[in-house]
């Protein structure tokens, strides 16, 4: 027989492929859970089944058509892959009615726009995610029901530290493994929006060596994988049956004090964190009472024992030349409170007055709430 190398992606759910996807030569092997191989020798049979998808590596995630397994409604590509660029892009909508006009047919064609570019690449797994602001919501989403849990951010003030509240009625988390994908994209979507929004902040991401943030850790270690994905991040009808498919988006833009931070050892920076600098290894929690690592305060747990994940995006951004160095976080989840319950952990402290220790030498610049409805949602715009 010969050497077969074969690629796996996932296409959330689909059964069967389109004819007019462009695959590598060779025989695809589909499967009922929506994966696919591409085998490269002509032994291999035409369909089998493959192993559980584990997230992440997506060539499919361009694919417009998705039938999502376990919500049936489209929903945005709130799941898509770690990615080795992003751009962070929160405007505000003018006052003009012709202004909301444009925001809602620009959102209803997203998907033709983010295909015009993610066309010239399809392994750089291009992805855009939109979110919708509090504020935004009646405006924009006019006659469409409204999330239960949207309200504009707020603001946790702690005995040291407040997790400040900023503008921002529309969030488009732009990511692509190549830079110049995000780029174009960005400049296609402001062109199509014109005046009819500001941009109060534009932050460009980038990968780190092996994920890791500024401050040398690994970052994204808790977050949920395969299946679970899903499970944390997009609403079903036990949540809200009215955006099923959704997801809440928190973002906070965190400005790193690296001279402080580089001061301590690498034991000091361990403990703060809660793991290891070099090879990640959690480390053991204090007891309960003491002062708690960050890990262990992001991390929560209901009344029951259950752990409730979210999905963190969050990318490295900076400057050198302007000593700018920093971490965007970007959290999605099914339930905002979860996301609200690990802000107050940190910058109120569990238990109270022991706040997050990550946050004396990480400062948040920028803290807003959104909701990415499902892309059918979006659709209905039209």
């Amino acid at each position: 027989m010969n050497s077969v190398r074969t690629y796996t992606y996932k296409i959330a759910g689909a059964s069967r492929l389109s004819p007019r996807w462009p695959l590598p030569a060779g025989h695809a092997l589909i499967t009922n859970r929506g994966l696919i191989q591409i085998a490269l020798s002509p032994n291999i049979p035409k369909y089998t089944i493959c192993y559980p998808f584990v997230r992440r590596p997506s060539l499919a995630r361009n694919m417009s058509a998705r039938v999502h397994a376990r919500v049936p409604i489209e929903p945005q590509s709130v799941d898509a892959p770690l990615t080795n660029s992003a751009n962070f892009l929160v405007v505000t909508i003018a006052d003009a009615s012709e202004a909301v006009a444009t925001v809602r047919e620009v959102l209803a064609d997203i998907d033709n726009l983010a295909k015009n570019v993610s066309i010239r690449d399809l392994d750089a797994s291009f992805a855009c995610t939109v979110g919708i602001g509090s504020d935004a919501w009646d405006r924009v989403m006019t006659g469409l029901p409204r999330p239960s849990e949207l309200h504009p951010f707020r603001a946790v003030r702690g005995q040291k530290h407040t997790a400040v509240s900023t503008p921002g009625d529309l969030l488009f988390h732009i990511r692509a493994n190549r830079r110049d994908l995000c780029f174009e994209f960005e400049r296609q979507l402001l062109g199509a929006l014109g005046d009819a929004v500001k941009v109060v902040d534009d932050t460009e991401g980038f990968r780190y060596f092996d994920v890791r943030d500024l401050l040398g850790f690994v970052d994204g270690t808790a977050n949920p994988v395969g299946q679970d994905v899903e499970v944390a991040t997009l609403v079903t009808a036990q949540e809200d049956a009215a955006v099923v498919g959704g997801s809440y988006v928190v973002v906070q833009k965190y400005v790193h004090n690296m001279d402080g931070w580089n001061a301590l050892s690498t034991e000091q920076q361990e403990a703060v964190i809660g793991r290891k600098k070099l090879d990640n290894v959690e480390l053991k929690d204090p007891a309960e009472g003491k002062q708690q690592p960050h890990k262990s305060l992001a991390t929560i747990v209901d009344d029951n024992g259950d752990v409730h994940e979210i999905l963190r995006d969050n990318m490295p951004f900076g400057n050198p030349s302007k000593g700018e160095f920093g971490t965007y976080f970007i959290g999605y989840s099914k339930e905002l409170w979860v996301i609200e319950r690990m802000l107050h952990r940190m910058f109120i402290g569990h238990p109270p007055g022991l706040h997050d220790k990550l946050l004396d030498w990480s400062k948040p610049l920028t803290g807003v709430t959104f909701f990415a409805p499902s892309a059918d949602l979006l659709k209905k715009l039209r």
